[in-house]
């Protein structure tokens, strides 16, 4: 994705990234906040790296993480500036079989808080960035000659334990770490950089393929306790919005299902766009290729929430997507929705109360979403709801 020269942030970002390269040289120290990436193109060989400030800031950590973004609800400018403001050091790895790059970037994966790392660039940095619905913007690529860390990283003694046991497989990895309170961008990191599993199944995963993996087991083991539960006795609808992306979630008294619907209305070409993944009460065998990652994000915030309140539901989520010009990644959509469900819901006693409630904070017609809707079909055939 291009950002166009009569976009909004074109002038900032120029400046910011103009000021970095024309200041930065071949040899500097920066403190990742800490943060990794690992490509997918070339599979198995693939572009790898750290990301970093070009100067020491303990407060980097603000410039990474989905989970700090929302906290301080930035705006898509800031974050902007701040992904413009580092540099992507990157090297060619096998997955499997490293280099003296690949340990330091491992080492950096494992720290709690920010790490100064002394780089050395064969060159300064391109003008190339990453924009996609998947990731975190990506900016100031730079081929890496050398990383030396300027300290020991800081890490976490369960994170130690996790790393350094050779027979855990990674399922069971993320899942002790999750129940020890991480982060999904810290379980990210660890499964990305290769740290986790079997010792000698471990290898870089690319950066997009741990996001989903992390988010998919997670609610997967949360749905297998959910589907144990009561179900609901009323319908309870929660939403939220931010950066351009609008939720409405509809729980329904019923046994657990999720689907998700996307739609974006596209100004120059006047349609609206729908992208849309369903699964029932088994378990879903295939990827969400229409929604992809935020699909699992969306189902990790709302499962994290009945696994809580010890129900299940059916789950219908909708999101309108303004017609705006910077993705920042699912993350960010992961933390939309955990903060939705984190209000107190809005509860109705039948579909067509909730349904009218929800039409009243959408642009995109409602009837849109409902008419296209897997689950409500199944539900009106199925006639397992009193007054739908």
């Amino acid at each position: 994705m291009k950002i166009e020269k009569d976009s909004k942030y074109y002038e900032a970002l120029n400046k910011i990234r103009g000021d970095l390269l024309k200041n930065i040289s071949l040899n500097f120290t920066g403190s990742s906040p800490p943060e990794i990436f690992v490509g997918e193109f070339n599979y198995p060989n693939v572009f790898t790296g750290i990301l970093s400030p070009a100067k020491h800031d303990e407060y980097s950590y603000r410039l990474s993480d989905p989970e700090e973004w929302f906290k301080a609800r930035l705006n898509e400018r800031d974050i902007l500036l701040n992904r413009a403001s580092m540099v992507y050091s990157r090297f060619v790895s096998n997955i499997k079989y490293g280099n003296k790059l690949t340990n330091v970037m491992q080492e950096v994966s494992m720290a709690k808080k920010p790490v100064d790392v002394n780089f050395e660039l064969k060159k300064k940095p391109g003008l190339s960035f990453k924009l996609d619905n998947f990731h975190k913007p990506i900016f100031n690529p730079a081929p890496l000659k050398k990383a030396v860390l300027e300290e020991n990283p800081k890490v976490e003694k369960r994170v130690e334990y996790i790393v350094g046991d050779n027979d855990m497989k990674a399922n069971d990895a993320i899942l002790d770490l999750y129940q020890h309170n991480f982060t999904a961008s810290n379980i990210n990191k660890l499964l990305s950089a290769g740290l986790l599993g079997i010792n000698i199944q471990r290898k870089l995963v690319p950066t997009k393929w741990s996001i989903t993996a992390v988010d998919d087991l997670i609610s997967k083991s949360l749905i297998e306790k959910i589907k144990h539960y009561n179900a609901i006795n009323e319908y309870l609808v929660f939403y939220d919005e931010y950066l351009g992306n609008h939720y409405e979630i509809l729980l329904m008294p019923r046994h657990f299902s999720f689907e998700v619907i996307e739609a974006k209305y596209n100004s120059n070409s006047n349609m609206i766009q729908f992208w849309q993944d369903y699964e029932s009460h088994n378990k879903r065998k295939t990827y969400a290729a229409s929604v992809t990652g935020a699909y699992y994000s969306n189902r990790l915030g709302i499962c994290e929430h009945l696994d809580k309140i010890k129900r299940q539901a059916s789950i219908l989520v909708l999101r309108e997507v303004k017609d705006y010009e910077i993705p920042c990644g699912v993350g960010i959509l992961r933390e939309v929705t955990r903060n939705a469900m984190r209000k107190q819901p809005l509860k109705f006693n039948d579909f067509k109360s909730a349904a009218e409630n929800i039409k009243s904070r959408l642009k995109i017609p409602a009837n849109m979403f409902f008419d296209k809707s897997i689950l409500l079909k199944e539900i009106r055939e199925q006639k397992t709801l009193s007054n739908f």
